[in-house]
C-alpha cells in the first residue's frame, strides 16, 4: 500500500466515524475513477460534484430501501459515469448551433 493509498484509508476512516457511518464500505479506486472520468471529460471541478451527488443518490437509494449500500453505491457510481461524455460527444452543455 503507498503512502496516498494509506492516507485515503485513514481519511475515509476519519470521515465514516464522523458521520456516524462505521461498517460502511466504499470502494475508494472506483470513487476516484469516477472523479478522474468527470475532471476528463466535463472539467474538472466536476469530480466533486460528480461524486457529491453520486453518493447523495446511494444513500437515498439505501435510505429509501431501494437498494443494499454495496448496489446503490456500485449503480450510483455507474449512472454518474455514463453521463460523463465521451471523446467523440460534445461536452453535457454543448447544443447544435445549426
Amino acid at each position: 500500500m503507498t503512502k496516498q493509498d494509506q492516507i485515503l484509508q485513514e481519511w475515509s476512516a476519519q470521515l465514516l466515524e464522523a458521520f456516524e457511518l462505521q461498517g460502511t464500505t466504499i470502494d475508494i479506486d472506483d470513487i476516484l475513477s469516477l472523479a478522474g472520468d468527470a475532471a476528463h471529460s466535463v472539467v474538472r471541478p466536476a469530480a466533486p460534484l460528480t461524486t457529491f451527488i453520486a453518493g447523495y443518490a446511494a444513500g437515498l437509494a439505501v435510505a429509501s430501501q431501494q437498494a443494499t449500500e454495496t448496489v446503490a453505491m456500485e449503480s450510483a457510481i455507474e449512472a454518474a459515469r455514463r453521463q460523463c461524455p465521451t471523446e467523440d460527444a460534445a461536452g453535457p452543455s454543448s447544443t447544435d448551433a445549426s
